[in-house]
């Protein structure tokens, strides 16, 4: 008996609902700092201390999910979220704001701890992790091409990811009850922790870098806007088309990984492409006109969301009951809410150019245990003994006088 896997459709709602706010997080600052009486650092401020009260969910529930229920604890972020977010959009005052924002991401994070543990459950954990970023993409540039034709105002950002949980909301009768959840044997939870050196090891060299390489891609994207607007010399409607069109391509890419698959193995697409996004960051902060803007936004969502999806598949295949996942995405969390305040106070005593050499190489430094880390999982034993051992649902037969022998690509097939 195994744990029984989720229909990746309502995990895919929620990993939309709960990463959109760091999605949506350029335009959120920005009508935080034009709506209410506070600066660019203090808006920036806001935005850190939401995406951290969202990483502090993912550490409390990454071993819990099952326990809880992931339904029940669904709903739970699904109200957190659409009570603080709502709150926050409908009221002026700076506290109820930040208190909003902070109930809010609570909820964004215990979504994100839901999902990834599920995600981790499925059989193919990086369709299930490329779908969920297609959602969000998607999601995300049809609200950069809506918001500026809304009207002015700190409320509409806050108020779409109240409303976009709202809307989660009934796919979650699909997801499993803690009565629900059959028990693992012991002897195959042995089978499937076995590897005890390889997965400890690599997920903590995981959880510890992926608050840098977060770091970097939150810190240019959380004052991005800012660059659009004073550097580039755009309009918000301008800059706005530029992040949807950015998260089309973001689309686009998420569909070609998922294309190529395991073809190239975790480490090339995760080294390579981590380098690329170091260059992507350094043009786009140095960015003065708009095809220089442009062009360096849309290839940096090309490619973040690609590197990203085999990130999140490493982070599952340390570990089947998801745990490793769990809080690499909530690691990840606590790189990006340091990015909109590290990005804000660099570019106020550096300005963006500098700021942007500096992001770019320590993103640079962070590909480096990353690959490796890839490289490292990739020499597992992952031919049939291996299956065989860790008995991941795979029908095992006997060879005996009497029976066929099964045909070695059946049997891989089953495993993929």
């Amino acid at each position: 008996m195994s744990t029984p896997r989720t229909s990746p459709w309502p995990l895919v709602a929620l990993f939309t609902a709960g990463c959109l706010a760091p999605y949506l997080l350029p335009t959120l600052v920005g009508r935080l700092d034009s709506g209410l009486p506070l600066s660019a650092t203090q808006a920036g401020a806001v935005g850190s201390a939401l995406l951290l009260s969202s990483a502090a969910a993912g550490f409390l529930f990454a071993s819990r999910v099952d326990r809880i229920g992931a339904r029940r604890l669904a709903r739970v972020g699904l109200a957190l979220a659409a009570i603080g977010y709502g709150g926050a959009a409908l009221t002026g005052a700076v506290p109820a704001v930040v208190l909003g924002a902070l109930l809010g991401g609570f909820g964004s994070g215990t979504l994100t701890a839901v999902a990834a543990t599920r995600i981790a459950t499925q059989p193919d954990p990086h369709r299930a992790s490329a779908l969920g970023l297609l959602g969000v993409s998607g999601l995300a540039g049809l609200l950069y091409l809506t918001l500026p034709h809304l009207g002015p105002g700190h409320g509409r950002p806050l108020l779409a990811l109240a409303l976009t949980a709202l809307a989660v909301w009934p796919l979650t009768g699909r997801l499993p009850a803690p009565a629900a959840a059959a028990p693992v044997p012991r002897r195959q939870r042995a089978r499937r922790q076995r590897p005890r050196r390889l997965r400890p090891c690599s997920g903590l060299v995981l959880v510890s870098v992926m608050p840098c390489w977060s770091l970097v891609q939150n810190s240019l994207w959380g004052v991005s806007g800012r660059i659009g607007l004073t550097q580039a010399h755009l309009t918000e409607a301008a800059v706005g088309v530029v992040f949807a069109v950015a998260l089309g391509a973001a689309l686009l890419g998420v569909l070609g990984a998922r294309a190529l698959g395991p073809r190239l193995g975790r480490a090339l697409p995760i080294g390579a492409g981590t380098a690329l996004i170091a260059g992507c960051v350094a043009l786009s902060a140095s960015a003065t006109g708009p095809t220089t803007f442009a062009i360096g936004q849309i290839a940096w969502n090309t490619v973040y969301p690609v590197v990203m999806s085999y990130v999140i598949g490493l982070a599952a295949s340390l570990a089947p009951c998801g745990r490793w996942a769990v809080l690499v995405g909530s690691a990840a969390s606590l790189g990006t809410a340091a990015g909109p305040l590290t990005g804000s106070l660099l570019a106020a005593r550096a300005g963006f150019p500098v700021m942007g050499v500096v992001l770019a190489a320590v993103l640079l430094l962070a590909a480096v245990p990353m690959t490796a880390v890839a490289l490292r999982a990739a020499g597992r034993p992952l031919l049939p003994d291996a299956v065989r051992r860790r008995g991941a649902g795979v029908r095992v037969v006997e060879a005996t006088p009497d029976a066929p022998p099964v045909p070695a690509r059946s049997a891989f097939e089953t495993v993929g």
